[in-house]
């Protein structure tokens, strides 16, 4: 196989908590599939913890984990975003975002204490969620004739093609998702039967 067609995610949101010299830091992570939802997520967050000093985030997107950004939120550079990146680097995990909650105890921690912060309290939420395991899949639809139906369907049995919608008319639509490394043998098979037009969507 030329690429790993897997990648580590979580399976849901989890929170965690890191406390230094009365400072609290609150873990948030969420798993996510685009940039466009990180900020609605801070904003919910800035409504639920008026009080708090910092919302400090990083984040990675996509399976092959090239997309990331972060954000100190107000603390001295490189302090907060970062550490908290770090933290999905070495566990390997994209499609994920971690925002910590600052509230500030009244004794300045200093840059390392600030570093050891985020990172511990990212530590503690990526220990409190499920990691799990997910497969690249390409998005599919299929348009033939009703005569092609049977072979259509034994086909996509014999591959176990996750199907997402049908429509079976005079002509008819099925639309699957289908594991990359799967890919060419499937595309070949649905060559070998007569009159099927294939369209690609989006990868997933």
């Amino acid at each position: 196989m030329l690429f790993d067609d897997s990648y580590k995610t979580i399976e849901s949101a989890s929170e965690g908590i890191f406390r230094d010299k009365g400072s609290k830091f609150l873990a948030y992570a969420f798993p996510i599939r685009s940039e466009e939802e990180v900020k609605p997520i801070i904003t919910k967050l800035r409504t639920e913890h008026p009080k708090a000093n910092h919302f400090c985030y990083a984040y990675r997107l996509t399976p092959n984990r090239s997309v990331f950004r972060v954000n100190d939120d107000g603390e001295p550079s490189g302090t907060a975003g970062r550490p908290i990146l770090n933290c999905l680097l070495s566990e390997d995990i994209t499609n994920i975002l971690i925002v910590v909650v600052r509230y500030f105890g009244g004794t300045l921690l200093g840059v390392p204490g600030l570093i050891n912060a985020y990172k511990n309290a990212s530590i503690e939420v990526i220990k409190a969620s499920k990691i799990v395991s997910k497969t690249v899949n390409d998005v599919y639809e299929a348009h033939f004739d009703y005569l092609q139906m049977n072979d259509v369907m034994k086909l996509s049995k014999e591959e176990n093609l996750q199907i997402l919608a049908q429509q079976f008319d005079t002509s008819c639509i099925l639309k699957f998702e289908v594991r990359k490394a799967q890919l060419n043998q499937v595309l070949s098979k649905f060559d070998k039967i007569e009159g099927i037009k294939l369209k690609y969507l989006n990868t997933v």
